[in-house]
């Protein structure tokens, strides 16, 4: 396998790309044959041309050219394995929890598909991480975009007319989107509170200069993943109650708390929004699972009636398309480099390797993987 095609996404809001051309250019130096659709790199700040200049063949579309493709690289799950040929190698997200009868349908047609967000959060498997490397960048536009709808500034200011204090945020869920929300706020000056059930993270949140809010919910822990553990009912009502005293100090609340597979905790209720301060901007980055915060939509600002704004904080790392393409690109070539066999000049689908077997979910007619089957 060496025949890579690089799809452009069909979601006219998508603006990423899964290769740029620097990634093109290499992995065509390793043995690689690349196509990649007209169009695919325009909103991320990459023409057609830079693509030919790296190396790349540019097709009109997908469909003509899966024939003659063995590897396709897409961003968002597609509708079918429509065109796919048989045992085409096909990456993406593909939301397996969710997502059933795509995969029967990646069965059928014989196609081996490995799902993005299952490949396992190991170190070796570090540089694939897409679900790190583009939340990561989330994190960041989620506090730009509450700062530059806050009517008050994030730092403090002395000035003639007198001292201007600094806004406050606070961060719930400190994974990597929580992470960099907390190292954002804080270079822009903000006093920052931040609450994790996983207590092992309260030396990461004191290193970035943030407060650790404390509530005892008793035994917590994370998964195998690095993701936080499911709450009890009653864990979950001893946090929202702890957390709703800070919400009501805070100008601007990032709820970072999604938990994989399952449908996002509701953590910020209507009776919590109404004691916050008009003004007050909530950022619900688990908006797609089901939402954090009571009224939140999808790509959506909603205005509560006492004038707190909840803003949609899905896939917010297309709003910066060029670095988050560049980071998707290195997490595409660092999978792509990982399965490379330097004498065959051709990539291996190698089961016994613990990172295929964690992300590879249908093959040779069936669904494989474990949890799925």
């Amino acid at each position: 396998m060496k025949k890579i095609l690089v799809c452009k996404e069909s979601d006219p809001r998508e603006t990423r790309t899964p290769l740029i051309p620097d990634d093109v250019k290499r992995l065509i130096g390793m043995g690689f044959e690349i196509k990649a659709v007209s169009g695919t790199g325009v909103k991320s700040g990459f023409s057609d041309e830079a693509y030919e200049k790296a190396g790349a063949k540019i097709v009109a579309n997908e469909q003509d050219a899966f024939a003659d493709s063995e590897i396709v690289l897409r961003i968002m799950k597609p509708e079918s394995a429509k065109g796919l040929k048989k045992d085409t190698l096909h990456l993406s997200y593909l939301d397996p929890f969710n997502e059933k009868e795509l995969l029967n349908d990646f069965a059928k047609a014989g196609v081996q598909a490995v799902s993005l967000e299952m490949i396992p959060r190991t170190t070796l498997a570090q540089k694939m991480d897409v679900q790190s490397s583009q939340t990561s960048l989330a994190g960041y536009v989620a506090v730009l975009n509450a700062a530059a709808k806050l009517p008050k500034i994030l730092p403090m200011m002395v000035t003639p007319s007198g001292t201007i204090q600094p806004a406050r945020v606070f961060i719930i869920g400190v994974g990597v989107a929580g992470l960099q929300a907390i190292a954002t706020a804080k270079r822009l000056g903000a006093r920052v509170d931040a609450f994790d059930t996983r207590p092992v993270v309260e030396e990461q949140v004191k290193s970035l200069g943030a407060n650790f809010v404390k509530i005892d919910l008793g035994e917590m822990g994370q998964t195998d993943q690095g993701y936080a553990k499911e709450l009890t009912p009653e864990q979950v009502a001893k946090q929202q109650e702890a957390q709703a005293k800070v919400c009501e100090r805070s100008n601007i609340v990032i709820t970072t708390a999604k938990v994989f597979g399952r449908k996002a905790p509701l953590l910020i209720k209507k009776d919590v929004l109404d004691r916050m301060q008009p003004g007050s901007i909530v950022v619900d980055m688990a908006v797609s699972t089901g939402g954090n915060v009571e009224g939140s939509k999808l790509f959506e600002n909603v205005v509560t009636d006492n004038g707190v704004t909840i803003m949609s904080g899905d896939l917010l790392e297309r709003q910066v398309p060029y670095d988050a393409s560049k980071m998707l690109s290195g997490n595409f070539t660092a999978f792509l480099t990982h399965f490379y066999n330097k004498e065959s000049k051709e990539l291996d689908v190698k089961l016994e390797d613990e990172i295929m077997k964690g992300c590879l979910l249908t093959r040779g007619g069936a669904i494989v993987h474990e949890r799925f089957k």
